[in-house]
């Protein structure tokens, strides 16, 4: 009976070591000499996830991979560079918290824009084959083809997704004024999350393509702009696990259920903490006048 008491004691303090390992704090600095082609709300949101993705990539290491981490547009003769990755290579973790606020310096050198970055976060090593999802944000059209990042105000916005396991699904948009708005339970759903099948695709935020029994319930989108130009982040959130989507409230009658981007984020956090099964697939999106 000791035995078996200090094998079992023996076991729990090896799992909580092991789990202590896989997640970390960390924090470094970046430098980003930002191409011609490139707005500073831009150079900004790239300097600071190359630097979340080298701060992971130095903690725990890179695995080689067949995905381009680099996507070139060229449109009338002028390249468009998107950041994704780095280094045709993925990195063994994710990050799961920012700790306060990112802090940015802004200088020219040599009148190059320079954007220097400092950060500090929880990260956590991805210890197995995280689920692979399939998730798009479509502008003005239901089939994959429609595929797009960069949107016009008036266009309207769906999102396909498809899971080789079944589980729970919720879709958050975060505009330019650090507003979280909840897409997807739809709002009259009384539930937390919305379950999803394996292997079926669904289109969102399309009464059209909904389930006979879902139509009464989905909220269509129309993407709009205040500005000549904004950025906006999906985020699509998956788990095999049932959750429950975070605290929001109804501000505004043409707006879905928003919360604070902090509040969010710290929602977001302590649900990939509890969750190693968790899914995050992130979209920016660029809105035009």
């Amino acid at each position: 009976m000791v035995k078996r008491l200090l094998c079992y004691l023996m076991c729990i303090t090896f799992s909580i070591c092991c789990f202590s390992q896989q997640t970390k704090t960390v924090d470094g600095e970046y430098t980003y000499f930002v191409p011609e082609n490139v707005d500073l709300e831009k150079a900004k949101q790239i300097a600071l996830e190359r630097l979340k993705t080298q701060l992971i990539a130095d903690e725990f290491g890179t695995t080689i991979s067949q995905s381009n981490s680099t996507l070139v547009k060229n449109s009338n003769g002028e390249s468009e560079v998107d950041f994704l990755s780095i280094g045709g290579s993925e990195v063994k973790g994710e990050w799961i918290e920012t700790i306060g606020k990112p802090r940015f310096d802004i200088s020219y050198e040599k009148d190059i824009l320079v954007v220097r970055v400092a950060v500090k976060g929880r990260i956590r090593e991805i210890v197995s084959s995280t689920i692979d999802v399939k998730s798009l944000v479509l502008r003005n059209g239901i089939e994959d083809r429609f595929e797009s990042n960069s949107f016009k105000s008036g266009d309207d916005l769906f999102v396909s997704f498809q899971s080789p396991t079944s589980g729970y699904l919720v879709v958050y948009l975060i505009d330019a004024d650090q507003r979280a708005f909840c897409l997807l339970p739809y709002q009259n759903m009384e539930s937390g999350c919305f379950p999803v099948e394996a292997n079926k695709r669904y289109v969102l935020f399309s009464i059209k393509n909904a389930a006979p029994e879902l139509k009464p319930y989905v909220d269509e989108y129309t993407m709009t702009c205040s500005h000549e130009q904004e950025m906006n982040q999906v985020y699509v959130v998956f788990s095999t696990n049932s959750f429950v989507k975070a605290i929001d409230n109804k501000h505004d009658e043409g707006l879905p259920r928003e919360l604070s981007y902090d509040d969010f984020q710290k929602w977001l956090a302590k649900c990939r903490t509890r969750d190693t099964n968790m899914v995050l697939k992130k979209t920016t999106i660029t809105i035009h006048k």
